[in-house]
């Protein structure tokens, strides 16, 4: 009978530290990564001339700009909301360079697949968009939301009280649990499969060698899916984004 050595759960969720005594592992490392990248790459964009026909760098940035303004933004916003373009264009590339090392070898871990790094970026956008509100609607912000108008009177308390809790407490906790939960549960398939293929080949019956194929199929299926769950999981969360902004600028949409 063939047995699985499955790692534990503990070490295919928490790395060791890359520099001991300080905790700095894999998932510290990702961040700093995307971070210094994000910044490598616009830096590089703006040090072009800006006269001359965008290529290479400048014209990867642009293509990146245009995204975020026309898909996102313009659907969601409208053209009042192209000040933001530099806040949804960092969140959203971002959280995709967060999101693809999950298929990095030696990597191999998304750093939104701990809680902490969505969590985080969750909490962020819940200022923006309740700042936004505050700063466009004032304490309006607050009495549409408890006292929502075009509601009959009857069900006002109702509905109010359905919206304070949507707004302020389901917002940051549906986004956390959306990003983080996708980039998990595929980090988890990606381990299972690469650790059954191993498993297959290394094992004494003969016969089951040949039945690895089916299991390394699968990881290479998964691979090419998780480019795809890293890039919408990004365009999801900054989407989101976008709405919950559009909704405190523009209450009546």
């Amino acid at each position: 009978m063939l047995a699985l050595d499955f790692p534990p759960i503990n070490e295919v969720l928490r790395w060791r530290d890359l520099i001991p005594g300080i905790g700095f592992n894999k998932i510290s490392l990702i961040v700093v990564l995307a971070v210094v990248i994000s910044v490598a790459v616009f830096f590089a964009a703006i040090r072009k001339d800006p006269m001359k026909p965008p290529t290479g760098v400048r014209n990867f940035a642009e293509v990146l700009v245009e995204f975020i303004e026309q898909q996102i933004i313009m659907p969601t916003v409208g053209r009042s909301g192209l000040g933001w373009t530099p806040f949804l264009l960092t969140l959203f590339v971002f959280i995709f360079l967060c999101n693809i090392p999950g298929i990095i070898p030696f990597l191999q871990m998304p750093a939104t697949a701990r809680l902490a790094i969505p969590l985080f970026l969750s909490l962020v956008v819940w200022l923006v968009f309740v700042g936004a509100g505050l700063k466009h609607q004032g304490v309006g912000y607050f009495t549409h939301l408890i006292w929502p108008p075009g509601v009959p009177a009857g069900l006002k308390p109702l509905v109010g009280l359905i919206e304070l809790v949507s707004t302020l407490i389901v917002r940051p906790f549906s986004l956390t649990i959306r990003l983080c939960a996708n980039l998990l549960a595929g980090h988890i398939l990606l381990v299972t499969f690469a650790v059954l293929a191993q498993e297959l080949i290394k094992s004494d019956a003969i016969a089951l060698k040949p039945v690895a194929i089916l299991p390394w199929v699968m990881l290479v299926f998964i691979t090419a899916f998780e480019v795809l769950v890293a890039f919408l999981q990004a365009y999801i969360f900054v989407i989101l984004t976008a709405v919950y902004i559009g909704t405190s600028v523009h209450p009546e949409h």
